[in-house]
């Protein structure tokens, strides 16, 4: 009885729950979207930094090996530009491995105060060695440091949280001490989306979806659809 109890006070949980939006959910009109989503994508991402959202730039990255099973994580976006979609990781990481036995990934955004998603899937490549390095240059003295800690080992096994403790100590002094220190498997990955779809919530559920597909024979090189929410 007392599981029973559990499961029905879970599942009273979870539908008492709401989403916390930041006052009146925008209006998303498909007809004014740009002929190409790296446009919208940007100023969905601007509109969310400037409207109070935690870690706009935060997404979720979804990849998956040979043997056809996803795995999921939480990355930051480097940037979005003509290219692509920019992360970075360790080669060597499980995700980094992934994408080597199988070069698509998907991308999600969550702007959970404007009620908004952003859906992006496509190839990922790897950008070149002085891009990479760029990339690590360019983070902050924590992330650099997590960074060198985790070169060669993220996603192993840890036997020990003292070795935890004592990679970190080695590699903040170690960040400290040179802002240029490499990490050889450090990687900067871009994915060239062939398909992304922008979401916006409705107060009465009436949710808006516009999916790009890419479509070189159309102006801009993408095909603009709306989907059923």
């Amino acid at each position: 009885m007392s599981d029973a109890h559990d499961d029905e006070a879970f599942r009273e949980l979870l539908r008492g729950l709401r989403v916390p939006h930041a006052g009146e959910l925008p209006v998303f009109d498909p007809a004014q979207a740009p002929d190409a989503p790296l446009p919208l994508f940007r100023r969905w991402l601007r509109e969310a930094a400037e409207g109070g959202e935690p870690g706009p730039h935060t997404m979720m990255l979804a990849t998956a090996g040979a043997d056809g099973r996803p795995s999921l994580r939480t990355v930051m976006l480097h940037d979005a530009d003509a290219h692509g979609w920019h992360f970075g990781t360790h080669r060597t990481s499980r995700k980094g491995r992934e994408l080597a036995e199988h070069p698509y990934a998907s991308l999600g955004f969550h702007w959970m105060r404007s009620g908004r998603q952003v859906r992006i899937g496509g190839r990922v490549t790897e950008a070149g060695p002085e891009e990479s390095a760029a990339d690590l240059r360019g983070r902050s003295p924590a992330a650099l440091a997590a960074a060198l800690a985790g070169a060669g080992r993220q996603s192993a096994v840890l036997s020990a949280y003292e070795d935890l403790e004592r990679a970190f100590e080695d590699a903040y002094e170690r960040a400290e001490r040179d802002r240029d220190a490499s990490a050889p498997t450090w990687t900067l990955y871009v994915l060239e989306p062939d398909e992304v779809e922008f979401y916006q919530e409705e107060a009465r559920r009436r949710h808006v979806r516009l999916r790009y597909r890419r479509a070189p024979e159309e102006r801009g090189g993408w095909r603009r659809e709306l989907l059923w929410p």
